[in-house]
Protein backbone atom coordinates (compact mmCIF):
# COMPACT_ATOMS: atom_id res chain seq x y z
CA UNK A 1 0.00 0.00 0.00
CA UNK A 2 1.14 3.12 -0.91
CA UNK A 3 2.03 6.15 1.47
CA UNK A 4 -1.02 7.89 -0.18
CA UNK A 5 -2.93 4.52 0.02
CA UNK A 6 -2.58 4.32 3.95
CA UNK A 7 -3.54 8.04 4.27
CA UNK A 8 -6.84 7.67 2.53
CA UNK A 9 -7.50 4.22 4.48
CA UNK A 10 -6.67 5.91 7.59
CA UNK A 11 -8.74 8.67 7.00
CA UNK A 12 -11.61 6.73 5.53
CA UNK A 13 -11.38 4.80 9.37
CA UNK A 14 -11.54 8.22 11.11
CA UNK A 15 -14.46 9.36 9.07
CA UNK A 16 -16.26 6.06 9.66
CA UNK A 17 -15.57 6.25 13.55
CA UNK A 18 -16.66 10.13 13.21
CA UNK A 19 -19.92 9.09 11.40
CA UNK A 20 -20.87 6.22 14.28
CA UNK A 21 -20.66 8.66 17.38
CA UNK A 22 -23.13 11.21 15.38
CA UNK A 23 -25.24 8.36 14.44
CA UNK A 24 -25.04 7.10 18.01
CA UNK A 25 -25.56 10.49 19.35
CA UNK A 26 -29.28 10.62 17.43
CA UNK A 27 -30.24 7.42 18.50
CA UNK A 28 -29.68 8.72 21.91
CA UNK A 29 -31.50 11.95 20.91
CA UNK A 30 -34.33 10.30 19.49
CA UNK A 31 -35.24 7.46 21.90
CA UNK A 32 -34.70 10.15 24.54
CA UNK A 33 -37.20 12.69 22.78
CA UNK A 34 -39.89 9.96 22.03
CA UNK A 35 -39.70 8.56 25.91
CA UNK A 36 -40.71 12.53 26.67
CA UNK A 37 -43.63 12.23 24.40
CA UNK A 38 -43.30 13.77 21.42
CA UNK A 39 -43.75 12.20 18.38
CA UNK A 40 -41.41 10.35 15.84
CA UNK A 41 -42.37 12.66 13.01
CA UNK A 42 -41.53 15.77 15.39
CA UNK A 43 -38.63 14.83 16.76
CA UNK A 44 -36.91 13.31 13.24
CA UNK A 45 -38.10 17.08 11.64
CA UNK A 46 -35.55 18.58 14.93
CA UNK A 47 -33.18 20.98 13.21
CA UNK A 48 -30.67 18.49 15.52
CA UNK A 49 -31.42 15.73 13.32
CA UNK A 50 -31.66 17.19 10.03
CA UNK A 51 -27.92 19.37 10.39
CA UNK A 52 -26.51 15.88 11.23
CA UNK A 53 -27.89 12.96 9.55
CA UNK A 54 -28.04 12.63 5.61
CA UNK A 55 -30.85 10.55 4.09
CA UNK A 56 -28.39 7.31 4.09
CA UNK A 57 -27.50 7.86 7.88
CA UNK A 58 -31.26 8.85 8.56
CA UNK A 59 -32.12 5.14 7.43
CA UNK A 60 -29.25 3.38 9.69
CA UNK A 61 -30.65 5.33 12.72
CA UNK A 62 -33.88 4.10 12.15
CA UNK A 63 -33.15 0.77 11.79
CA UNK A 64 -30.94 0.91 15.07
CA UNK A 65 -32.50 -2.09 17.70
CA UNK A 66 -32.80 1.21 20.22
CA UNK A 67 -35.15 3.37 18.60
CA UNK A 68 -37.41 0.68 16.89
CA UNK A 69 -38.12 -0.09 20.32
CA UNK A 70 -38.54 3.23 21.80
CA UNK A 71 -41.18 3.55 18.38
CA UNK A 72 -42.75 0.20 19.34
CA UNK A 73 -42.68 1.32 23.25
CA UNK A 74 -44.63 4.68 22.54
CA UNK A 75 -47.08 2.43 20.21
CA UNK A 76 -47.80 0.16 23.18
CA UNK A 77 -48.68 3.27 25.38
CA UNK A 78 -50.56 5.21 22.65
CA UNK A 79 -52.88 1.97 22.22
CA UNK A 80 -53.38 1.74 26.29
CA UNK A 81 -53.99 5.75 26.76
CA UNK A 82 -55.95 5.62 23.30
CA UNK A 83 -53.83 8.58 22.55
CA UNK A 84 -52.31 8.56 19.14
CA UNK A 85 -50.60 11.55 18.49
CA UNK A 86 -51.91 12.43 15.01
CA UNK A 87 -50.81 15.84 15.65
CA UNK A 88 -47.00 16.99 15.56
CA UNK A 89 -47.35 18.84 19.18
Amino acid sequence: MSDSGVHKAIRKLIEDMGSDIIEERAVNYIVRELHNGRSLSAVLNDSYIKNRLDEEKMGHVLENEEVVKAVEDEISAAFNDKDFKFTDE
